[in-house]
């Protein structure tokens, strides 16, 4: 099967950490035998090859000056929860350029007599809109995969909400990563029976137990052994709610005074909490590793006695990449009860979860793990069992590939 894939976020070179799940899922598809092409807007730090994990990538350029190469790779949205004005400015430009880059590559092709047989669409919105014209006009199926921040947008603003519903209107199948952002979409008009739920996956030898690792991260961070480390990862944004869990950091140390606390990453909150993190007296419990790339991050992964992600609804999060990692690398995991989570982690079987914004609960589960070690370690192995029998990212690339025989036959 040829399979148009359009998507606005890419690991700019290999490693780089801007939307890895991408590369993974067009990678996956591919090795089970079908041709992937990949759309992708131009951006001046992309290094990849023109073929990559046998996926064909096809960038294009939008932007009518430099200074405003600025679509996607999660440069738009400012704290993940509103559109960048100078976004505003590049969009028309940045949508017609995708919608030719659609409409050409589909109906070239057509005329070389090798037709893609659909489109597949990551993101409703950018988007959806600027695939499903050239797409319904050529009568090539076209499938809409959700990702989080395409549906938050859709809910708060009526003309985002209607482009949305115009795309799913034409969609032959419609895959959300998580349970909750399916129903979110269904009530924005994604079709019931034609919707599915296709959780992300993980590499479960590049995240898995590892005590070399353990070991060069704690020495990196000058930490002695049998000192607890609990690890973070995530960009520096809203959603993820490190702000949550520094506020839960002073009452951790209460009763485990030597504790460090590591987040990873980067984003627009990374002054804002490192503010925070002085105004609470935790300069020297607190630290910042700055953006890790994919083994860096493996790493401190499997470095963690404890692996926290207290993501808030502040900004849609589908279904976190780092937890399922996480699980890969057995680490017990404390993490919020919201978007994909509950989907994949049962509380009390693959690790702790709390309510969402409560730094007191969020605390007190932190504090029982790192009590209770033979608790702890029953969490983190039945959570790696669980992605290695149900979430791996062969396991994602089946079901996708049930949803592009559905779509194609019309299911």
């Amino acid at each position: 099967m040829r399979i148009l894939m359009l998507a606005s976020s890419f690991p700019k070179w290999p490693g780089e950490t801007t939307a890895p799940f991408l590369e993974e899922i067009a990678a996956g598809v591919a090795a089970r035998g079908h041709a992937v092409t990949l759309l992708l807007p131009f951006h001046p730090e992309l290094r990849r090859d023109v073929e990559v994990r046998g996926v064909r990538l096809r960038p294009f350029r939008y932007a009518p000056h430099p200074a405003l190469n600025l679509w996607g790779y999660a440069q738009a949205l400012l704290r993940d929860t509103q559109i960048k004005r100078r976004v505003l400015l590049v969009a028309p430009f940045a949508v017609a350029a995708t919608l030719g880059a659609v409409a050409r590559e589909l109906a070239t092709a057509r005329a070389t007599g090798q037709p893609y047989a659909l489109v597949q669409a990551h993101w409703v919105l950018p988007n959806g809109p600027p695939a499903a014209l050239p797409a319904a006009l050529l009568g090539t199926p076209l499938v809409v995969s959700l990702h989080g921040s395409d549906i938050y947008l859709a809910e708060r603003h009526w003309a985002l909400a209607l482009a949305a519903a115009g795309t799913f209107r034409t969609a032959a199948s419609v895959t959300a990563c998580s349970s909750d952002l399916r129903r979110r979409a269904v009530l924005l008009g994604a079709h019931p029976a034609r919707s599915r739920v296709i959780p992300y996956g993980v590499d479960v030898q590049q995240f898995r137990p590892d005590p070399t690792a353990r070991a060069a991260v704690r020495a990196e961070l000058g930490l002695a052994e049998g000192v607890p480390l609990v690890v973070g990862l995530g960009r520096l944004v809203a959603k993820k709610g490190f702000g949550v869990l520094l506020d839960a950091w002073p009452l951790v140390l209460r009763t485990h005074p030597e504790a460090m606390l590591a987040i990873g990453g980067y984003g627009d909150l990374r002054e804002a909490l490192a503010q925070q993190v002085a105004r609470l007296g935790l300069t020297q419990r607190v630290c910042f590793p700055g953006q890790l790339e994919r083994t860096r991050a493996a790493n401190y992964v499997a470095a963690a006695d404890l692996f926290a992600l207290p993501i808030v609804r502040d900004g849609v999060d589908g279904l976190p990449n780092v937890l399922l990692e996480a699980m890969g690398a057995g680490r017990p995991i404390v993490a919020s009860r919201v978007a994909g989570v509950p989907d994949v982690l049962d509380d009390g079987i693959h690790g702790l979860l709390v309510p969402e914004r409560d730094p007191l609960a969020l605390a007190a589960a932190i504090g029982r793990l790192l009590d209770d070690l033979g608790l702890a370690a029953r969490l983190g192995a039945a959570a790696r069992a669980r992605v290695t029998e149900e979430l791996t990212w062969g396991h994602a690339a089946a079901r996708f590939e049930a949803a592009f025989v559905a779509a194609t036959a019309g299911a």
